[in-house]
């Protein structure tokens, strides 16, 4: 594309002119009043769905100014953004346009998004159809970005900015090839050399390839002999400029606009590459309105078995962004690389801050491994708060992540995930092994307690669990068919459960209503027959036994949910009780307790032995006290021993969130940009060459990432050795009930100590005025309570 050209699409992006008074109309507009009762209805499916959402830190979100919001992981498709869209009316009192693939602007979802103003974006692989011919490297080795076709007609059907798309197998996830030059009918130049073992292999047919996608043998510079290509699809080039243009006037307004960087949804347990739309976002708002103020929030999408029914999320905010001023400049005036760099790191920080607030591991083994862990790791015994869970796994993941080399981390992998192979074979949950400590006969009681419950409970579920069963086994049927379509049509998914939570709650919106007013008309066909066995009066009109009709079904199915769900947690419950009743197993169970309690004396081992080498402050920042930490407390204040004094480098906390924020009101540290040494894998994608001199060529969402290397990436934390980032301390001890009991011991502890220094001191000077004895007394108690009021 020539200069002159790209000139032009730039200009078309800006805002209009100041000589044109009239302002312009807005592109996809948002109504609040359409907006907020489109939300108030969708939230009685969100609650009806979900046992809890849970928002934590929704104070850092900007009451005002423009803010743009980046969310992942992306594991729940169209539930994703109506959690968070919600969350965000609740909690903050902010209207978002979330961004939407063209392709869903359809049916029901296309006019949903429309009442909340969404901006839909059109994405290549939406249009890619499968190319004529086959595709390969020539020359691998001194030319890796030339592309050779057979067969092919790239200048009819190929253009620079469109892409090719090589195919997904052996489970990884097929690369896409940007197009930057078209040579000829059977060439094309891309902007970069391809990536992965798997792409290289496709293009050369060699088997001589490592893990980076490197020829071994640098001899050899041409493909396979008699190498015929490989098969692959082409998308041609998609016009971003309006949908900039609708995010610079919408964020340049003082609105707000998220966006879900990683592209389509999936079901990977990491994070996925983010596109570069979201820098060029943020940087081109910035460059056209340099006082805006805008921000980016990142926003972790949490969820447990996010696909089934009645399960939790936790919805985290982190700290807002600003982007450096020394960046704005880069993008507006630093030419091709300074726009890249600028692109490159803005990216780095928005990957680097969603990691601080996300759950990312390698596999779906390990992440089994460490929520395992997690329970082992409870020295109250007691259910914790649900943000604790989600703040344990992370820094769970991050040590995993640093120490899984060590022998001691490998060892009790091996030992938890045999554990949770004894719990699959008993069918049996973690937390209920405990009831295996319970005597005989408190067991048979509990046990026939619980079945007399049930038993009663059962009367308010069966009669609307048969007349909604219809809507329960669609919605089975459909979601599971939908999922196994979504897994085929895609390379990133592992198992397609993204979309299982969107098609249970679509087939339910649409199959509920027509549930309801089938009974209802045969009520009434009952009604009008025989007045419904002489059960209904004469005088009683046919609209008010329909409406009556209606009401009735819905509370009825209501009943059921809430029984239902109390009733499934007792019936859960009820076969740990019946193998400890059973003589044949209670051997097994009794051996299950016990390795567990083995495996939770371990894991609190090697946590308190590694906590300190990553975390300095680990002792004075746990998220859990030591279950022995009161009585050490005791015993140190019994010998006379002083409590450790505080570092000067402690981080002091906020009573509102007690996750590593200041109490001076500001939030985190700021946000330093991460220097090019520390990358994440979402600069790393950007090709060499690529200048983002024309924005309307950039790829919003993610077309065909790549599957991630396992290499070690952002630490959850939010830095990595030597960039700055969020620091994410130790364990800290304010985040549960538990935790404020123990802080409230702690007070009143010192409270009754400072109190019996007073009257010593009152006993000194009354001595002292006699003419006895000396202050010495009195001075070493008040440098000892200092001390210790410092160790509290």
């Amino acid at each position: 594309m020539s200069e002159t050209t790209q000139l032009q699409t730039q200009q078309a992006a800006a805002p209009q002119s100041a000589a044109n008074p009239k302002p312009a109309k807005e592109l996809y507009p948002m109504v609040g009043w359409k907006y907020d009762s489109f939300l108030w209805i969708m939230s009685l499916l969100e609650d009806t769905f979900f046992r809890e959402v849970h928002p934590r830190s929704a104070w850092r979100v900007p009451k005002h100014g423009p803010v743009l919001f980046v969310a992942a992981p992306h594991a729940n498709q169209f539930v994703d953004a109506l959690v968070l869209l919600r969350t965000l009316q609740k909690e903050a009192k902010r209207r978002v346009s979330l961004l939407i693939a063209q392709k869903s602007v359809s049916g029901f979802i296309g006019w949903a998004s429309r009442q909340v103003g969404c901006v839909p974006v059109g994405r290549p692989q939406d249009s890619a159809k499968p190319g004529r011919g086959t595709v390969y490297l020539p020359n691998p080795v001194d030319d890796p970005t030339l592309v050779r076709g057979i067969g092919t007609n790239f200048t009819e059907f190929g253009e620079v900015g469109g892409i090719i798309f090589l195919p997904s197998a052996k489970g990884q996830s097929g690369e896409s090839l940007d197009i930057s030059e078209v040579i000829g009918p059977e060439e094309v130049r891309i902007k970069r050399p391809p990536k992965g073992k798997l792409a290289m292999s496709q293009l050369t047919g060699r088997d001589d390839v490592d893990a980076n996608g490197k020829l071994l043998n640098k001899e050899d510079k041409k493909p396979r002999e008699g190498y015929q290509g490989i098969k692959y699809k082409i998308a041609p080039h998609v016009d971003q400029s309006k949908v900039f243009q609708a995010v610079f006037d919408r964020l340049a307004s003082g609105g707000c606009v998220g966006i879900f960087p990683e592209g389509g949804s999936h079901d990977r347990t990491e994070l996925l590459p983010l596109k570069a739309g979201v820098a060029l976002m943020a940087l081109g708002t910035l460059a056209d309105h340099p006082d805006c103020g805008l921000k980016i929030v990142p926003v972790g999408m949490n969820y447990f078995h996010a696909h089934k029914f009645r399960s939790r999320a936790v919805v985290e905010f982190g700290a807002p962004l600003d982007i450096p001023r020394n960046l704005v400049d880069a993008y507006s005036n630093g030419g091709t690389e300074g726009r890249r760099e600028a692109v490159g790191q803005v990216l780095d920080m928005v990957h680097e801050a969603l990691s601080a607030v996300t759950v990312s591991v390698p596999d779906y083994d390990t992440l089994m491994v460490i929520q395992a862990a997690r329970r082992l790791y409870n020295p109250t015994g007691k259910p914790l708060p649900l943000p604790v869970v989600v703040e344990l796994n992370r820094r769970l993941a991050l040590g995993y992540e640093k120490y899984k080399e060590d022998p001691r981390v490998k060892e009790l992998k091996e030992a938890v995930t045999e554990y949770n192979k004894q719990l699959r074979y008993l069918d049996i949950r973690d937390h209920q092994v405990e009831k295996a400590k319970l005597s005989w006969f408190t067991v048979v009681a509990t046990f026939l307690q619980r079945v007399v419950i049930l038993f009663l409970l059962s009367a308010g579920v069966i009669p609307g669990l048969l007349l909604f069963a219809p809507v329960f086994i669609a919605c089975k049927v459909i979601s599971h068919k939908k999922a196994k379509e979504a897994l085929a049509g895609s390379v990133v998914k592992v198992q397609g459960k993204d979309v299982i939570a969107t098609w249970k709650l679509l087939v339910a919106l649409a199959l509920a209503p027509l549930c309801y007013n089938t009974y209802a008309i045969i009520t009434l066909y009952m009604v009008h027959k025989h007045r419904y066995y002489g059960w209904v009066p004469e005088w009683v009109p046919f609209w008010a036994v329909y409406i009556a009709c209606c009401i009735f079904f819905i509370l009825l199915t209501f009943a059921a949910l809430r029984f239902g769900e109390v009733g499934m947690d007792i019936l859960k419950s009820l076969r740990p009780l019946a193998l400890c009743i059973n003589p044949a197993s209670s051997y097994n169970v009794a051996k299950l307790r016990e390795r567990r309690a083995e495996l939770k004396a371990q894991v609190t081992d090697i946590i308190n032995t590694i906590g300190p080498e990553m975390f300095p402050d680990f002792e004075h920042s746990r998220l859990l006290a030591p279950a022995d930490s009161a009585a050490r407390a005791a015993a140190r204040r019994e010998a006379g021993v002083n409590s450790p004094p505080i570092s000067p480098n402690r981080p002091s906390y906020d009573r509102r969130s007690s996750y590593g924020v200041s109490v001076n009101g500001s939030d985190s540290p700021p946000f330093q940009a991460p220097t090019r040494r520390n990358t994440t894998s979402s600069s790393r994608n950007i090709p060499y060459n690529e200048s983002f001199s024309n924005i309307a060529q950039a790829q919003i969402f993610a077309t065909r990432p790549t599957t991630p290397s396992n290499h070690s990436r952002a630490s959850s934390s939010g830095g990595r050795p030597g960039s700055a980032g969020f620091p994410v301390a130790g364990f800290t001890t304010l985040d549960s009930a538990e935790g404020f009991d123990e802080a409230s011991k702690k007070i009143r502890a010192a409270m009754k100590e400072r109190g019996e220094m007073r009257r010593r001191k009152s006993q000194a000077r009354q001595f002292m005025m006699g003419d006895e004895g000396t202050s010495e007394e009195d001075g070493s108690d008040g440098v000892e309570f200092g001390d210790r009021r410092k160790g509290q």
